[in-house]
């Protein structure tokens, strides 16, 4: 304390001693005026005190400043309206056309970024060499007359704005943050660059509707706080983002302000005083610093805020538009054309067109269904309990049926009493009072609004939702759906929104279309019973045109309709379940089903839906509702959905495989990545995954932490909606936490890619899905894969049939029990058109139950009197748990066995026969050999054979032979020639006898 007292009593003497000197030397100087310096404040010391010195413009140039004075307090401030005249240390007015907000700042001319802002970009994985950085130096805020607008790439950039505050203050800005795709935080850091304490809620800006300003504040320490508004866009399949707004930043805690600043060109402060500045009406404008706005010349026109006038040019087509008159007594309408207000262009020069005239009076359209024509040609609810399709009076349901309660609008007379319209714009307020739609008899279409960046809004309010006690059965979650029937014609860069906002807490884009649309048809489920407001946005361009070039640009609605809706009315009526007693009393009140039955046809009881069977569709009235579940699937206990249980049977080759994948029923979670975009911004995409089990229970959940961060009531119902989706297979975009100065990763852009499950099949088509299994590579085991088919019912506008998505279940025992995730190689995202996915997951798990026939069984030698019997897996194994392998067994044996004993004896019986056959008939040949060559030499010796007794066997006399033959006969020759031998004992035997006179003699 003595140090810091030291060193403020130094600077004064200081101060004292230039000024001395300054004197001295400057004695022959002219006095210096008022206008030769001015004043300004020391730095506050410890007590709180400072001194007021007069600062020369131009050193040297005069003599006798004032000498320094004792300032005011350190915390003393001026009240809006004044500002702090130094020369008097007193608080002024301002003057008209300037304006002051006494212990504060505020900006809120944009025509350039102001003195004191900074615009930093950066990149968000910067390179190595830093490439990356430079494409960023062209990314910058951008001022935009009121307002500021942020990049539209994927670039990081931070407006920076540092001011020292003397006491505690606060900043707040409003701003438009409309599109989650880029992100949109506000910080504060300290002299020391150290980032001050914040909750989410101050740091993450919340997200707004499109058209919407909001405000956020925070609170400032006293001393040096730097400001920092940074965004951060991800262009994830090329979809440009919407820029973040800012417009009027208030900073408050300056200790004072010594001048006022001037009104902006266009707008004015009429008296002294004036804390702000307001702008100048249509047909005025004004210049910088101006206390009141001048007219426009004849034949010249200005909007709201303008600062110069233009020329009037002659009306044409673009500046008119037409409506249609509500009926009158008659049941009459008919076609009127007006100008496009405020009206810039003039009708009696050369070139321009006029005004149409009135088309002629025709015959109203009918009453929307649930209504009924009054006497007076308008339109009124059917009563409660009764029902009419719009053409004939209200008549109450037979007994047996409940009215079906909800809004079906395709008639578009007036506008319905629970639909609004409205016009807004970014940049001003011109079109605030318009309407930003008009009905055309069979649509509405969007009006013309005041400019082409318009926001033309039309929004539909819905209290609640009410299940009938006829579809009480069906337990599927959804309450009720929204479906209308559009068309959009578009030159330029049109878009279309629809969105909706539960419980008045957050709205949120549902869906968008870009450009010129077709006629069709869009439908949405709601899944909470909740009040909620559908609206539908329509802009012609997004960039801001001071004329008017696309004014035919439209959109129609043809139809909307809404289902289940609490206090509807009804255009017709559907069966219900009843009390027997009551089923054909008049009035009979309907009762509700349990969960899971459907209505009887014959007797309009509930009945329970047979096993495996789910109600599907939007009704329960006959057992057609039971739809049977896809095969593969089984349904659950309230037949609400059907899912796989985990089990699965395949039949091949008269062999029935049986798969478990029980292992793979946990949420599996696949990241692909990283991918980038077209300036290389470092992105993944992270997919969770439920393939079976939890009863059917959508499991797999994706939550964006950064769009539904300021909120922190979980109770919310909007919060729940907006921040998360369950699904089977859901996907984030994930933007990883290096190199990025976030300081944990981002996850947005969540969306559920299929939440029906059709069913499992070895199959590669399911109900028009294809699996193609040429996506991924062949695995040749002989087994099949198994097939999970999802889909989701729910269109999008570049998916008319919702996305479907298949998963292929393979058996892999290389891969461990909880299996591996893979996309196809020639589609990294996981798909190749944006509508199907495609997931391979292999697994050990994913092979079939081992059964009798995936072993094979080892015997042993026999040893020791005992024979081992051992049980091995067939290779490769490719089958899991089941059957397991039977123990090694062992059994008694002998060294020889008996039928081994039985065949070596034959065997050598056999060979002894043999041999004693062989010898004997050897012996026998020998001797017929013997007596034919003592034949053949008693013929030679004596030229004569013998008689013919000398040859014949004497009585009693061994026969040696039957046949003798010249030449050696073979074997079966001689068994042949013993067999006949005894065939008949009178069979006459011939010989025949080679000779040299080659006689023949035949015995007789």
């Amino acid at each position: 304390m003595r140090e810091q007292a030291w060193t403020s009593r130094f600077l004064r003497c200081l101060l004292l001693i230039t000024t001395a000197l300054s004197s001295a030397v400057s004695a022959d100087l002219r006095p210096c005026e008022e206008t030769d310096y001015y004043y300004q404040y020391t730095e506050c010391d410890s007590t709180g005190s400072r001194w007021r010195v007069t600062i020369p413009h131009s050193p040297g140039s005069c003599s006798d400043l004032p000498p320094p004075t004792r300032g005011t307090d350190c915390s003393f401030s001026c009240p809006a309206g004044k500002f702090l005249e130094m020369s008097t240390q007193q608080c002024t007015s301002c003057a008209a056309g300037s304006y002051s907000l006494g212990s504060g700042l505020r900006f809120d001319q944009w025509d350039a970024i102001p003195a004191g802002f900074t615009s930093l970009a950066s990149f968000l994985d910067p390179g190595q060499n830093g490439e990356d950085i430079q494409a960023c130096n062209s990314s910058s805020w951008t001022p935009q007359g009121v307002y500021l607008e942020s990049n539209r790439d994927e670039c990081t950039v931070s407006l920076v704005y540092a001011v020292h505050l003397e006491k505690q203050g606060s900043v707040s800005f409003t701003y438009q943050y409309p599109d989650n795709n880029i992100f949109f935080e506000f910080y504060v850091q300290n002299e020391q660059c150290q980032e001050m304490a914040q909750t989410d809620d101050q740091k993450w800006i919340k997200v707004t509707s499109n058209g919407e300003w909001d405000t956020h504040t925070v609170s400032l320490k006293s001393g040096t706080n730097i400001l920092y508004w940074r965004t951060t866009g991800i262009l994830v399949g090329g979809k440009m983002v919407k820029p973040v707004l800012l417009k009027n930043i208030q900073i408050e805690g300056v200790a004072y302000t010594s001048e006022c600043f001037p009104c902006r060109p266009g707008w004015f402060s009429e008296s002294p005083g004036s804390s702000s500045c307001q702008p100048c009406p249509s047909n005025t404008y004004s210049v910088k610093g101006a206390s009141s706005c001048a007219p426009c010349p004849e034949h010249h026109y200005s909007h709201e805020g303008w600062a110069e006038c233009k020329v009037r040019p002659p009306c044409s087509e673009e500046d008119y538009f037409q409506i249609h008159t509500a009926c009158d007594s008659d049941g009459k309408t008919q076609v009127l054309y007006r100008w496009v207000e405020p009206k810039i262009c003039v009708e009696n020069i050369t070139g321009a067109v006029e005004l149409p005239a009135t088309g002629q009076r025709e015959a109203c359209p009918p009453c929307n269904p649930g209504y009924y024509n009054s006497n007076d040609s308008t339109c009124l609810p059917c009563p409660r309990g009764t029902h009419s399709d719009g053409t004939y009076a209200c008549a109450k349901c037979s007994a047996g049926t409940e009215p079906v309660l909800g809004y079906e609008y395709k008639w578009w007379n007036v506008l319905p009493s629970n639909m609004k319209t409205s016009c807004f714009n970014v940049g001003n307020s011109k079109c605030d009072d318009m309407n930003g739609w008009e009905v055309a008899g069979d649509h509405v279409r969007s009006g013309a609004g005041s400019s082409d960046n318009d926001y033309l809004i039309l929004s539909l309010h819905v209290p609640g939702f009410k299940v009938p006690a006829s579809l009480s059965g069906m337990t599927g979650g959804e309450f009720g759906r929204i479906t209308f029937v559009f068309e959009t014609i578009c030159s330029a860069d049109c878009e279309l929104y629809f969105m909706m906002d539960v419980n008045r807490k957050s709205t949120t884009v549902v869906e968008s279309w870009e450009g010129s649309k077709g006629k069709q048809s869009y439908s949405h489920s709601m899944t909470r019973n909740a009040s909620v407001s559908y609206t539908w946005a329509f802009q012609r361009t997004n960039r801001a045109l001071d004329m008017r070039r696309y004014v035919s640009d439209m959109v129609k609605l043809y139809s909307i309709s809404v289902t289940n809706v609490l206090d509807g009315v009804a255009s017709a009526c559907r069966a219900c379940a009843l009390i027997p007693e009551n089923s054909q009393r008049s009035g009979a009140s309907c009762v509700p089903c349990p969960a899971g039955f459907y209505i009887d046809r014959n007797t309009n009881r509930c009945q329970e839906c047979p096993p495996n069977t789910h109600l599907a569709g939007r009704h329960t009235y006959g057992q057609d509702a039971c739809v049977p579940c896809g095969p593969g699937s089984i349904s659950n206990k309230e037949h609400s959905r059907c899912y796989s249980d985990c089990s699965f049977t395949y039949m091949e080759n008269n062999r029935t495989l049986t798969f478990d994948l029980s292992p793979l029923s946990g949420v599996a979670s696949l990241t692909i990545g990283p991918s980038f975009t077209s300036k290389g911004t470092k992105y993944l995409h992270l997919f969770n995954i439920s393939l079976c089990g939890h009863e059917g229970r959508r499991a797999a959940v994706c939550t964006d932490n950064v769009t539904g961060v300021s909120s922190k009531d979980e109770q919310s119902d909007a919060a729940q909606f907006v921040n998360s989706v369950d699904s089977f297979i859901c996907q984030s975009t994930i933007i990883p936490a290096d190199g990025r100065g976030f300081r944990m990763a981002i996850s947005s852009q969540s969306i559920s890619l299929c939440f029906l499950f059709s069913g499992a099949t070895a199959d590669t088509v399911l109900n028009g899905m294809n699996a193609k299994p040429d996506l991924f590579p062949e695995y040749s085991q002989g087994l099949p894969d198994i097939n999970f088919f999802y889909r989701s019912t729910q269109a999008t506008a570049s998916c008319d049939q919702g996305r479907s998505s298949v998963i292929t279940v393979r058996c892999n025992p290389e891969k461990p029990e909880r299996g591996e995730v893979s996309v196809p190689s020639s589609c990294p995202a996981g798909t190749c058109d944006g509508c199907t996915f495609h997931f391979l997951w292999e697994s050990a798990s994913a092979c079939p139950r081992c059964a009798g026939d995936d072993y094979h069984k080892i015997e042993g030698a026999c040893k020791g009197g005992v024979q081992e019997t051992l049980y091995v897996w067939n290779e490769p194994k490719l089958c899991t748990k089941g059957v397991p392998l039977p123990p090694r067994s062992s059994s008694p044996c002998e060294a020889i066995a008996l039928w081994l004993k039985v065949g070596v004896g034959g065997g050598a019986f056999v060979a002894v026969l043999l041999i004693s056959l062989t010898c004997y008939f050897w012996k026998k040949n020998k001797r017929l050999e013997y007596k034919y060559s003592r034949l053949v030499m008693s013929a030679n010796k004596e030229g004569e054979l013998p008689a013919a007794d000398s040859c014949a066997l004497a009585e009693g006399e061994e026969p040696d032979d039957d046949v003798v033959y010249t030449k050696k006969p073979t074997l079966l020759g001689k068994l042949r020639a013993i067999a006949s031998k005894y065939e008949d004992g009178d069979r006459s035997e011939s010989v025949q006898l080679n000779s040299s006179h080659s006689d023949r003699w035949v015995l007789g």
